[in-house]
């Protein structure tokens, strides 16, 4: 793999630096420096002239200044006439923001997708986004993982024969699913009405819980409010345990800390797609790591194979 080149913002270095030790391949740097007026500076630290080049940086808080560094690292990279520019982005923050709900709102997800382009993006490689409509945000190539199988690989050291896989809400049923079909275990869904950020209700659990082990599935886990609300529920019809998974541990606000004091919640998965600081973990917290699967899919994408072929 002499013609990569793999670069890593400030957003999560470790991740970068785990995902270049799976391809045996060096992190190079990049110098990120600030003028006086506060305007950004980046210089990466390598020839990207015909390379196969790589940014890896997710977009996670400070989100905005995350995203102006990646838009200087490909203009960057495009400026040093680079072969080929894919950004490795494992979160992507405004995918949340992919539909027009009220009068006269941004739809930030189109806009930054946009933004990527315009800089020097060639493709993008993601993880779990938080709708199925953002891949078509994008106006170039999108390879878009998910982390079922390692989570899902996770929890088969249990014994799953009492247990349920629960979404928060109808619109995480189909990947609930698909985690409910690679662990062989039933699946339920709660029936949520969001009325703000933070403020959500759950009416119902349409599935059958009941003296039953729970692994709550969702894309993030962010204020927690959701996954607090579904709890609620959940031992108001006497499920035995409760297990919470998801793929974007953000655990803002102290989440981490509530989440892990609830009643009846024996573990928290989440992956690495996020840094989580290290005064942030609790002894509940387990964290996956997804590096190999970029790493892989990283590869094909330079050899030109299929990555679809990584979920048969």
């Amino acid at each position: 793999m002499r013609d990569i080149a793999v670069f890593s913002g400030s957003a999560h270095p470790e991740l970068a630096a785990e995902i270049c030790a799976h391809l045996e391949v060096p992190l190079h740097p990049v110098r990120v420096s600030r003028f006086a007026n506060d305007c950004l500076e980046v210089q990466l630290g390598a020839n990207c002239r015909d390379r196969d080049v790589y940014l890896v940086q997710p977009l996670v808080p400070p989100v905005q200044e995350h995203l102006v560094e990646l838009l200087l690292m490909l203009d960057a990279a495009r400026g040093a006439s680079a072969g080929r520019i894919t950004v490795v982005m494992p979160h992507y923050a405004y995918a949340r923001s992919d539909k027009k709900d009220a009068p006269r709102i941004s739809i930030g997800g189109r806009l930054v997708a946009d933004l990527l382009r315009t800089a020097g993006a060639d493709r993008v490689l993601a993880m779990t986004l938080h709708s199925p409509q953002i891949h078509g945000f994008f106006s170039m190539p999108v390879d878009h993982l998910h982390a079922l199988r390692e989570l899902a690989g996770y929890f088969k050291q249990y014994d799953l024969a009492d247990t349920v896989v629960v979404s928060p809400d109808l619109g995480n049923a189909k990947e609930a699913a698909a985690f409910a079909r690679l662990l062989g275990t039933p699946v339920a869904a709660g029936a949520k009405q969001r009325y703000s950020d933070d403020r959500v209700q759950i009416s119902a659990v349409i599935g059958d819980v009941a003296d039953k082990h729970v692994i709550v599935l969702d894309d993030e886990i962010a204020k927690g409010s959701t996954v607090i609300e579904l709890m609620e529920h959940l031992r108001g019809l006497n499920v035995r345990s409760i297990r919470l998974a998801c793929t974007h541990g953000l655990f803002s606000d102290n989440a981490l800390k509530r989440l892990s004091e609830q009643d009846g919640v024996l573990e928290i998965v989440c992956t690495n797609t996020v840094p989580i600081a290290a005064d942030k973990h609790v002894p509940k917290l387990k964290v996956l790591s997804v590096a190999p699967a970029l790493a892989e899919a990283m590869r094909r994408i330079h050899n030109g194979e299929s990555v679809s072929a990584l979920f048969a």
